[in-house]
């Protein structure tokens, strides 16, 4: 009876933790943009890897950075740079599904960033991200209510 309430038992645990802390990171670890720059695509307009030695933990996720410089950024006002709906695809959180994003896969749209599960989604989102946004930020605020209306972090 014991080794069938395990598997239970560990699926529950992981449903509250996913409920309580929306941040996604990546499948082998726990780095917010598989390790992406996320002042970089304000600063620089690009996608740029972090460093290992510029890293700095925020929210539950290690944040990498390609500068100290922008590590010091994202350290004054961490808000500024925080993707939409916790790190996960903007596209996928549209149809009220949770996906894990490319960080070269990314838009800068009304002062928000959006993050895609790879390009080819990303083109697609881009084509109608009016709409998208409108439906994602919904199914965001229902499925975490406890996060900030703005859908971050």
């Amino acid at each position: 009876m014991i080794k069938h309430l395990i598997p239970i038992i560990f699926c529950l645990c992981s449903f509250s933790a996913l409920a309580a802390d929306p941040v996604q990171s990546s499948l082998f670890g726990s780095e917010a943009i598989d390790g992406y720059d996320t002042v970089a695509y304000w600063t620089e307009n690009k996608a740029i890897e972090g460093k290992k030695q510029f890293t700095y933990e925020y929210k539950g996720a290690k944040w990498r950075f390609a500068s100290q410089q922008n590590l010091d950024l994202f350290k004054a006002t961490p808000q500024k740079y925080l993707p939409e709906y916790g790190g996960y695809c903007a596209w996928a959180m549209s149809d009220d599904r949770l996906a894990s994003v490319d960080g070269e896969a990314w838009t800068l749209y009304e002062g928000k960033l959006y993050l895609n599960y790879n390009k080819r989604v990303m083109e697609d989102w881009r084509q109608q991200k009016a709409l998208f946004v409108e439906q994602a930020n919904g199914f965001y605020k229902a499925r975490f209510p406890k996060q900030e209306q703005s859908a971050r972090y």
